[in-house]
């Protein structure tokens, strides 16, 4: 985990969904924390990719657009940390750590998407 936050957007969420790759691979290997972990995964990578995405845009409508769907995945991935918490008790301080991350990511995302709109 970083100890400073990183401004540029794009290098936040590769970082964001990096750590939650480092954390999932150290998870105990149960049934429910591979499941959580594969969407945690696909969500937190989604978050950065769709941001990305909206940099290149095709116009300020695909902006919004992917910039929503970044901002959604920042909340389901915010929900998947919450259930892999709740489970993992070891693991408490750096998964709460990842969900800070996520909802200020969101509130980021909601930030750039009411001043577009």
């Amino acid at each position: 985990m970083r100890s400073t936050k990183t401004f540029n957007l794009e290098d936040r969420t590769y970082e964001f969904a990096r750590d939650c790759r480092f954390l999932v691979k150290d998870l105990n290997r149960t049934i429910s924390n591979i499941e959580d972990g594969k969407q945690l995964v696909r969500s937190s990578g989604s978050v950065g990719a769709n941001y990305i995405e909206g940099n290149e845009k095709l116009g300020n409508k695909d902006l919004i657009f992917r910039i929503k769907i970044s901002r959604k995945e920042a909340k389901e991935s915010e929900y998947w940390l919450k259930l892999l918490k709740d489970l993992n008790k070891g693991e408490s301080n750096r998964i709460e750590t990842l969900i800070i991350e996520a909802n200020e990511i969101r509130k980021i995302l909601s930030a750039i998407i009411n001043i577009l709109t």
